[in-house]
């Protein structure tokens, strides 16, 4: 095998661990392949059992004796003689197992709530990863750009350096250009090996994840937005947002807790029948077993004291995280709108001048029409401006992203 089938073979290999994905094959992997979602659904399916076992009553329970010695036969285990039997059943009082039933299914509420939340937390960093692999790409796919043409002409400035045509003061200022277009590369390539690593752990998927977004598409994202002021927003967020309204539910629940604590306070009933052979007033005698706690104190004081604590404590979280979800809503659509108007600045007309202009350097500095050092301060603008529109871009999404996630209604795309 030469060299070039080898070569050939290496990147058909690296091709094929690649796969192209739109955002919503992304989500529907995530969906169906997430290993801590998959984990995370557990837990409502354990609060399921914790609603079976809460409606379980206590078993009934069997008793029975035998008589051990019989003095007047003076006979040891006279069971033929005397010999009884006792069944009882713990009767609960206080409505115990009603609200014993609604705190387990108050939990389960709570659990999905939080599966709910995480759910959106996680769907919002595979957007938000997804977004980012996006441009991080097309800030390679414009620096490779960049680097074909200045490594060409620093191989040609080398050689005519070498002949004494040109000064090795113009190759260093042309090798200074390179060695930023090759750090720029190495940060941008080291970016998207942690983007694809992080697409794989969400959606399970082993290959790297090439992201297909249309220019069309990436440009409806970017538009504005249909929606209201900050304030409708913050409304919206009160009444979806999951971990706010787990903050809320968790006040009943609290609050069901200590209600399940006070019954626990009412005596329980045992009620029973026994039967005795010979040792009550009558022979084969059938009786009536009744038992019930003397209720001297309150045998579940402290619990009770607690709950209560418990409901005033989850009151307060709950405000502390309505004013904090009010807080960053109002942020994150500040800043979605300031990036969106400091992109809106830049016109379209605008971004097909500079690519114009950047042509037409290269074409005027290949005829000599223009100095090295004119054409490299260009050439280092260019870059740093190109990479700068990228990330505004991004930005815009990641900040729209955000307050999708924080007010768990479709805004944005």
């Amino acid at each position: 095998m030469n060299k070039f089938a080898g070569l050939f073979i290496v990147i058909s290999s690296f091709m094929a661990a690649q796969q192209k994905m739109s955002l919503l094959e992304c989500e529907e992997a995530f969906q169906k392949n997430n290993l801590q979602l998959l984990a995370e659904q557990y837990n409502i399916n354990m609060a399921d059992a914790d609603i079976l076992q809460a409606k379980i009553w206590e078993l009934p329970q069997l008793s029975g004796q035998i008589n051990a010695y019989n003095p007047q036969d003076r006979k040891f285990f006279d069971a033929g003689h005397a010999k009884g039997a006792q069944v009882t059943q713990l009767i609960y009082m206080g409505g115990k197992k009603k609200n014993e039933i609604a705190f387990a299914k108050s939990n389960k509420e709570l659990a999905q709530f939080q599966f709910s939340q995480l759910l959106v937390d996680l769907r919002s960093q595979l957007r938000s990863t997804y977004f980012e692999l996006y441009y991080e790409q097309l800030k390679l796919e414009n620096t490779n750009k960049q680097l074909g043409y200045m490594n060409d002409l620093l191989a040609a400035y080398r050689i005519q350096s070498a002949k004494g045509n040109v000064s090795l003061k113009d190759q260093v200022r042309l090798q200074s250009i390179v060695i930023q277009l090759n750090n720029d590369k190495v940060e941008i390539n080291k970016n998207i090996l942690e983007f694809e690593q992080t697409l794989k752990v969400l959606t399970g998927i082993t290959e790297d994840i090439d992201p297909q977004l249309s220019d069309t598409e990436a440009k409806e994202i970017l538009a504005a937005q249909p929606f209201g002021d900050e304030t409708e927003l913050q409304k919206k967020a009160l009444e979806n947002n999951a971990d706010y309204q787990y903050n809320l539910r968790l006040i009943d629940n609290s609050r069901l807790y200590a209600q399940w604590q006070k019954s626990l306070n009412v005596p329980d009933l045992n009620l029973g029948a026994g039967w005795d052979q010979n040792g009550g007033t009558f022979k084969n005698e059938v009786n009536l077993l009744v038992g019930i706690p003397l209720p001297l104190w309150k045998s579940n004081k402290g619990n009770m004291e607690k709950a209560n604590f418990a409901i005033q404590q989850n009151q307060r979280n709950a405000d502390f995280q309505k004013l904090t979800l009010e807080t960053k809503v109002e942020a994150a659509y500040k800043t979605w709108k300031t990036r969106y108007e400091q992109l809106a600045e830049i016109k379209p007309a605008d971004m097909n001048n500079m690519e114009m202009v950047y042509n037409g350097m290269l074409s005027n500095f290949r005829k000599g029409n223009i100095s090295l050092i004119e054409f490299t301060d260009f050439i280092d603008s260019y870059r740093e401006t190109a990479l700068q529109i990228y990330d505004m871009k991004n930005r815009i999404i990641q900040a729209a992203e955000q307050l999708n996630q924080l007010v768990q209604t479709k805004i944005f795309y």
